[in-house]
């Protein structure tokens, strides 16, 4: 059955991740890791009447090893070729698959700082193609393949074989892979759910959200014009594509010089090889202006470091607590599952397709609606079985939008 489930799972990352069209082109890219996933997934591509598919493979350890044996002088720069080659998969409108497992604590002992600058140069060389993933012609999706790695660090007491086979089922199960069941049905389904609350958010036009949890007091204003997105997106031509699997999550645009107050989180943060236990943030007029961490807090800094950006908000996310993910129990330590077991939100950039039009405004307009931009993406969960959310209009009307971890309202 794993074999059947493997395929399905390639199947759906295929139909429904970037809905593939006879005559697309696609891009995959994976690593050593996820080989077998990555096999399934080209052949899909290929079913579906793929004009044409690159593999891209990278390999962790050969990573590492540039981190820990290069010059010094290597981590401040890209070669240029290299982003004309990213460019030039955009401009032939290559769709693009990424396939990979969690990295974990493999970088833990890399220096910081070559960390820091490596992500600053590789930011800074992307930016200006990003212009291609911003107007929603690239379809696009993330999703995981389990490792080795990954499975003994959520199941360190099993066997390897074992602690792998456990590791698949929690993947599959989270992206709605059964035995029996159609998954591109299943994911169909589950689409239509997700944007039943995002058309309600929609009509409710909140000026600002306000969550009440222990340890968290926090109000957060919305972007002018912002929209809400819950599961699928759509290209310019009407194509609707889920850009990670799993998805539970409805997001949008905070206002990135409107939040105030106290935000404590509720799960650990795995970055850069290290996780950050219990910490929290206090925000003034948007910005964040303290931070505490129980564990590897120089790890964040770093991040939240990064650029001006970096301190201020880039999404809001609402996840049920009931979410398949959350009740499974266990902490993930990928942002891809973790972030869909609870709401969240990230640090950094944020997406243009959460503002009305976004996609066709300027850097400039943008910022005027309190659009974020930051070289980083940070997500952190907030979510639990005790957190409330209310939402305010700006003629002072509220509405509760989850108690006790739950939506308190059923759009369906």
């Amino acid at each position: 059955m794993y074999k059947e489930k493997l395929k399905k799972y390639a199947e759906a990352i295929v139909r429904v991740g970037i809905n593939a069209q006879e005559g697309d082109n696609v891009v995959v890219n994976t690593d050593t890791d996820s080989l077998e996933l990555a096999r399934e997934v080209v052949r899909a591509c290929w079913r579906a009447g793929a004009a044409d598919v690159d593999t891209i493979i990278s390999d962790n350890d050969i990573a590492l090893g540039r981190f820990e044996e290069a010059r010094d002088d290597v981590f401040y720069s890209v070669p240029p070729f290299k982003v004309e080659y990213s460019e030039r998969h955009m401009q032939n409108k290559y769709h693009r698959i990424s396939v990979s497992a969690p990295r974990l604590d493999l970088f833990q002992n890399v220096d910081p700082d070559r960390l820091r600058r490596s992500s600053i140069a590789s930011s800074t060389a992307f930016e200006p193609i990003m212009k291609y993933m911003d107007t929603g012609e690239i379809k696009w999706v993330v999703a995981a393949g389990a490792s080795e790695l990954w499975a003994k660090a959520l199941f360190p007491d099993l066997e390897v074989a074992e602690a792998m086979d456990q590791l698949w089922e929690k993947i599959f199960t989270a992206c709605r892979i059964s035995d029996t069941g159609d998954a591109v049905e299943a994911w169909i389904r589950h689409d239509a759910r997700l944007k039943a609350y995002e058309k309600w958010l929609d009509t409710q036009q909140f000026d600002y959200l306000h969550y009440e949890a222990p340890g968290t007091d926090f109000k957060v204003g919305l972007a002018d014009q912002h929209k809400w997105i819950g599961g699928s997106s759509l290209t310019p031509d009407g194509i609707r594509y889920m850009a990670n699997m799993p998805t539970e999550e409805i997001f949008t645009t905070p206002h990135s010089e409107k939040a105030q107050g106290k935000l404590k989180s509720t799960m650990p943060l795995a970055i850069s090889g290290k996780v950050v236990e219990d910490f929290g943030f206090v925000f003034e007029d948007g910005k964040l202006v303290d931070f505490f961490a129980g564990k590897n807090g120089d790890v964040l800094e770093t991040q939240l470091d990064m650029d001006e950006g970096a301190k201020r908000l880039g999404e809001i996310a609402l996840v049920p607590n009931s979410s398949p993910i959350s009740q499974m129990g266990i902490t993930f330590k990928s942002t891809l599952f973790d972030e869909n077991a609870s709401c969240h939100f990230a640090f950094g950039k944020a997406y243009a397709e959460a503002l009305i039009g976004g996609e066709n405004m300027s850097k400039e307009e943008r910022a005027e609606l309190g659009f974020n931009s930051s070289m980083i993406h940070l997500d952190f969960m907030v979510g639990g079985p005790e957190l409330n959310v209310t939402g305010y209009r700006k003629d002072g009307s509220s509405v509760q939008v989850m108690k006790n971890g739950e939506w308190a309202v059923n759009p369906e």
